[in-house]
């Protein structure tokens, strides 16, 4: 499959004030009208959802794929749609993590594919529901990944769906979300200096141009998902102290020999040595570029991150409507983050217009005869994911993609 047999064409118009009046104030804010239309939609989509909900599998555990990822979604709509079924959306997102913590097996520290993200998930909901000890014994259970993570002889990868990345992103999302001081600093440095000493390492061994390299599977992936898009742009979530003697001398270079790599598109490759411009997606491709490119900007204050952030966001626009489906992983709402992030940062109207036009093509969920995912429910690859976009748009300001930014 390749060119636009992957993707839809997008026939949209692009922004002009003209353009986006329909959905947009002259100040560059969501009109009332349009934000009711979201609600309306997101409130179908989760009763279709609810309706459905039984035919996920009972014994998936994670945050990906299982019943935690669809708590997550029911604690971010308790957080941002109106107030009138706030607490219907706690109770629902505890129905969904509450089985799972009485057959808990600690085998997995990542937040998106592993127990650690629904012990995370769990504190914060548990401590939202006032259920203190529960919620502290998550923490606990939490923090017994951490020798384990940390231990360089244990031969665990470093990204984010299954490795140490993602036993990072759950450290921060609890101390975020949770209570600051229930995860000490120590922890989240023990992490970090396994990520950096196993970069550098591996670095050493392949006398690899990178000063830092990672690879899963054999293979050195450059994206979100795998590879050291999403390792990197975990590091650079950490308070900047805990990060400072790694910053100059090998994160920022690293991520300058990646930029060498962008396909004239503005896409990257989904490995160093694939030479093919073809997937745009948030787990390999462009979009997660633009988070990271996003985020040096904000640490750097140099404007070539800006630049490159901004060249990828314009191959989303062109070939991010996928053939795949609406989902986060790779599909239309995942991608429609490039330009949540870059409103975020630069506060352009072009970008929340772009991503409202993304917004647009999800609304008509079903409707563009996509390929309907292997767990068309769940929070990365089906409807859960769409209805969490949706509902990002409305406070655009807060968005972050689920298991990856942090608000």
């Amino acid at each position: 499959m390749s060119g636009e047999d992957r993707y839809f064409r997008n026939d949209a118009e692009d922004y002009s004030p003209a353009a986006a009046s329909k959905f947009m104030t002259d100040k560059g804010e969501l009109t009332n009208d349009f934000k009711k239309d979201i609600e309306t939609e997101i409130s179908r989509l989760c009763i279709k959802l609810e309706k459905r909900s039984e035919e996920m599998s009972a014994s998936d555990c994670s945050v990906y794929t299982g019943h935690p990822g669809i708590a997550l979604l029911y604690m971010h709509l308790y957080k941002n749609v109106g107030p009138f079924q706030k607490f219907k959306y706690l109770k629902v997102a505890l129905s969904h993590v509450e089985p799972h913590l009485s057959k808990l097996k600690l085998r997995r520290p990542s937040f998106i594919c592993g127990e650690a993200g629904l012990l995370a998930v769990a504190a914060v909901l548990l401590n939202q529901l006032n259920m203190k000890d529960k919620a502290e014994d998550c923490v606990k259970n939490l923090l017994k990944f951490g020798r384990e993570v940390s231990d360089q002889d244990d031969k665990m990868p470093d990204e984010v769906l299954y490795g140490r990345a993602g036993y990072l992103y759950s450290l921060l999302y609890v101390k975020s979300l949770y209570d600051s001081n229930a995860i000490s600093s120590a922890a989240i440095e023990s992490v970090i200096e396994a990520i950096v000493l196993s970069g550098k390492g591996l670095s050493l061994e392949e006398k690899s141009e990178f000063d830092l390299m990672y690879k899963w599977h054999d293979k050195h992936y450059m994206g979100a998902a795998h590879g050291m898009a999403g390792i990197l742009y975990m590091l650079l979530q950490v308070r900047r102290d805990l990060i400072e003697e790694y910053l100059d001398n090998l994160i920022r270079p690293t991520i300058d020999r990646m930029m060498t790599l962008r396909f004239p598109s503005g896409n990257y490759p989904s490995s160093v040595s694939n030479t093919t411009d073809k997937l745009v997606q948030w787990c390999h491709g462009a979009t997660g570029f633009v988070l990271l490119f996003c985020r040096c900007y904000e640490i750097f204050e140099d404007k070539k991150y800006l630049n490159a952030a901004l060249d990828a966001a314009d191959c989303v626009w062109e070939r991010g409507l996928l053939r795949k489906g609406y989902g986060l992983c790779h599909g239309a709402a995942g991608n429609g983050y490039a330009f949540l992030e870059l409103f975020k940062v630069t506060k352009d109207p072009k970008h929340l217009y772009r991503a409202v036009k993304f917004a647009n093509f999800c609304m008509d969920y079903g409707q563009h005869g996509c390929k309907s995912p292997d767990r068309p429910l769940s929070l990365f690859e089906g409807l859960a994911g769409t209805i969490y976009f949706l509902t990002d748009l409305l406070n655009p300001s807060k968005a972050a993609f689920p298991g990856f930014g942090l608000d």
